[in-house]
C-alpha cells in the first residue's frame, strides 16, 4: 500500500460544511479554517445540552511495544464502520503534538484507510489551539516574573515558585534552566524549567472546563507558588486569568474535520496519557454525544494509563459512562510481550503470542473490574497467520470470556471493521452501570496512589520518597486530599520499568515526587524516569520530513 501520507493526500475531501450538513450543524455555527476544517462555535456547542445524549465508545489498548497496536487507526476504522451499517457516528480524538510528531511518531492522525484528514494539517499547525495554550501557559510565567519583579506585593518565595514554562517541542535541554540572569534589569535569579506544552495545566484545564467561564475558574484555582509563610499563591492571585482566558477563547471551539470516508470528527485538546490525563476535551466529547448516536472515543496508550484515567478522572468530572470499550491489541505487540525481537515478529510463534496474552487478559481483566463491557480488536498486519489470529481467539474465549474480533480497517477502511461495530452495537444495547471507580474519592492521596498500582498494575505496594510524601501531606492539610490521581509513568510496562513487558507482578511502584493541579482537579504522581519534558531519539522523525519539489511536505508517516 501507499505510505499514510500519500492515501491521505489521493482522497477526495467533502467540504467541511457538507460534513457538519450530516450531523445538522448549520454554517453559520461554523468558523472555517479553509475547505476542510472548520470550528464549531460556542453558542451552537451551548444549545447542544438540552438534548439526549447517545452512545459513548471507548478505545483502548495493551501496553505499547514498538510493534505498533493502532489504537487511534481503529478508533477511526470504528467510526467509519459505525457509520457504514447506519449508526449516526461522531470520533472523537485528541490533537497531536508536534514534539512527539518531530520525535518517534512522525505523525498521530490514523493510518491506512482509517484516517482523519487533511493529515499535514492536522499533525502540524492545525487550527493553532496548541500555540494558544503555550501562549496563555507563557503570560502566566510572565506575570508571576512581572509580580515580583514590581514589589512582590503577594510575598512569593522565589525558591517556591512551581509554574514551569512550556514548549510544544520534544527538548531535553530545557529540562531545567537558570534563569533572569545578566543583572538588576532582568529580574531575580532563579532555577527553572520547560514541560512539553501537553503537560501544562493549562492544557488539562482547557480539556476538562465544561466551558469559557468554567475554564477561566479553573485557571483561577491553579497553584504556582507559595509564600515565604507557606500559603498558597495562584493564578487568580497574579490576575491572569482573564487575559489566559482571552487567549484562549477560540481555541476551546472544537475542530471538525473528516475521516477518508467523509464521517465527521471532533479531534480537540492533547495531553498525554503518561505524563498528563491523555483525553480529548470534555467539550468535544459532550457535544458529540449531542450530534450522534454513538461517539466512539480514544484514551492514550494502555488502558491502566488513559483509559484509567479517562475513568478515574474524566468520567468522574464530566459524569460520563462508556456503554462499551475496545481494547485493540496486535498478533505482533502480544509475541514482543511475550519475548520475541521486533526483527523476528514475522515468523508465525504460537508459544509468545500466549506468554503475551497475559498482558492483554489483565487489560481487560482491569476494564471488567470497573463494570464495563468489553470486546477486543485485533488490528491485523499483514504477517499474521490464521494460526495466530484463531488461538487469540481460543485463548480470550477460553480464559476471559471475552469475544476477540480481527479487524483490516488499516487496508479496507470501514468495510473492515464492520464486525467489530455491529460488536460494539450489541455491547452498548445494555443501560450502562455507574462506573466502579479504582478509589473511593474520600481515601487518602497515599490510599489511592496504593490502589491504582496494586489493583491495575500488579504491584506488592507503593515506595514514595520522603519528600513527595511531605507534599501529599501538606495537599491534604491545605484541602486537597479529594482529588483523583494522575499516575506519571512510563507506558511501555504495567511497572515503573519500561523493559518489564507481559503482565509483572510483585513489583514496587516507586513515587519520586507529586504535583497540585488544582485547577485541573486532580494530583499528579511521578514514578520512575518518567519525564514532563521528552527528549528526542537518536534518530528523530524530523530528519525525514521535508518539502518536496512541489512544495508538498513528504516524511509525516
Amino acid at each position: 500500500m501507499p505510505s499514510d501520507i500519500e492515501i491521505a493526500r489521493a482522497a477526495t475531501l467533502k467540504p467541511i460544511a457538507q460534513v457538519a450538513e450530516k450531523l445538522g450543524i448549520p454554517d453559520d455555527a461554523l468558523h472555517h479554517y479553509g475547505k476542510h476544517i472548520a470550528k464549531i462555535d460556542h453558542g451552537y456547542i451551548t444549545g447542544l445540552e438540552n438534548k439526549k445524549p447517545g452512545k459513548l465508545v471507548l478505545v483502548t489498548a495493551i501496553s505499547p511495544t514498538p510493534a505498533g497496536e493502532g489504537k487511534t487507526t481503529t478508533t477511526v476504522g470504528l467510526g467509519d464502520a459505525l457509520n457504514r451499517i447506519g449508526e449516526k457516528t461522531m470520533i472523537c480524538l485528541r490533537e497531536p503534538s508536534l514534539g512527539p510528531c518531530f520525535g518517534m511518531k512522525g505523525g498521530a492522525a490514523g493510518g491506512g484507510k482509517a484516517q482523519v484528514v487533511p493529515m499535514e494539517q492536522i499533525n502540524l499547525h492545525f487550527t493553532g489551539d496548541f500555540h494558544a495554550i503555550t501562549a496563555a501557559h507563557s503570560l502566566a510565567a510572565a506575570l508571576i516574573d512581572n509580580h515580583v519583579y514590581w514589589a512582590n506585593e503577594l510575598n512569593i518565595d522565589v525558591r517556591r515558585i512551581h509554574w514551569r514554562r512550556v514548549v510544544d517541542m520534544n527538548d531535553r535541554a530545557l529540562r531545567q534552566i537558570t534563569q533572569s540572569l545578566g543583572g538588576v534589569a532582568n529580574g531575580f535569579p532563579r532555577e527553572d524549567g520547560f514541560d512539553i506544552t501537553v503537560a501544562s495545566e493549562v492544557m488539562a484545564v482547557f480539556c476538562l472546563a465544561k466551558d469559557l467561564a468554567d475554564l477561566e475558574e479553573r485557571l483561577g484555582r491553579i497553584v504556582i507558588a507559595e509564600t515565604r509563610d507557606r500559603k498558597l499563591v495562584t493564578l487568580k492571585d497574579v490576575k491572569a486569568t482573564g487575559a489566559m482566558t482571552v487567549l484562549l477563547k477560540d481555541a476551546l471551539q472544537p475542530n471538525l474535520v473528516q475521516t477518508l470516508e467523509g464521517n465527521p470528527a471532533l479531534i480537540h485538546g492533547g495531553p498525554f496519557a503518561n505524563i498528563a490525563h491523555g483525553c480529548n476535551s470534555v467539550i468535544a466529547t459532550r457535544a458529540g454525544l449531542r450530534l450522534a448516536e454513538y461517539t466512539v472515543t480514544e484514551a492514550g496508550f494502555g488502558a491502566d494509563l488513559g483509559a484509567e484515567k479517562f475513568l478515574d478522572i474524566k468520567c468522574r468530572q464530566a459524569g460520563l459512562t462508556p456503554s462499551a470499550v475496545v481494547v485493540v491489541a496486535t498478533i505482533r505487540a502480544l509475541k514482543m510481550h511475550g519475548g520475541v525481537d521486533k526483527k523476528n515478529l514475522g515468523a508465525e510463534n504460537i508459544d509468545a503470542l500466549e506468554k503475551g496474552f497475559a498482558n492483554l487478559a489483565r487489560h481487560v481483566t482491569n476494564l471488567r473490574g470497573f463494570g464495563l463491557p468489553v470486546v477486543v480488536g485485533v488490528n491485523h498486519f499483514y504477517a499474521d497467520t490464521d494460526a495466530e489470529h484463531a488461538k487469540l481467539k481460543e485463548l480470550c474465549r477460553a480464559r476471559l470470556d471475552v469475544e476477540a474480533i480481527t479487524c483490516r480497517h488499516w487496508a479496507e477502511g470501514g468495510a473492515g471493521a464492520e464486525e467489530l461495530a455491529r460488536a460494539v452495537v450489541k455491547l452498548a444495547q445494555a443501560e450502562p452501570a455507574p462506573i466502579r471507580h479504582a478509589y473511593e474519592t474520600e481515601a487518602p492521596l497515599t490510599d489511592k496512589i496504593r490502589a491504582i498500582a496494586t489493583k491495575l498494575y500488579g504491584a506488592a505496594d507503593i515506595q514514595i520518597e520522603t519528600k513527595a510524601a511531605g507534599k501529599l501531606a501538606t495537599f491534604e492539610k491545605d484541602g486537597y486530599g479529594h482529588l483523583p490521581i494522575c499516575m506519571a509513568k512510563t507506558q511501555y510496562s504495567f511497572s515503573t520499568d519500561p523493559t518489564l513487558m507481559g503482565a509483572p507482578e510483585g513489583h514496587i511502584v516507586g513515587v519520586r515526587d507529586v504535583r497540585l493541579s488544582a485547577g485541573a482537579g486532580f494530583v499528579v504522581a511521578i514514578c520512575g524516569e518518567i519525564m514532563t519534558m521528552p527528549g528526542l531519539p537518536r534518530v528523530p522523525a524530523a530528519d525525514t520530513i521535508r518539502l518536496d519539489a512541489n512544495g508538498q511536505i513528504d516524511g509525516l508517516f
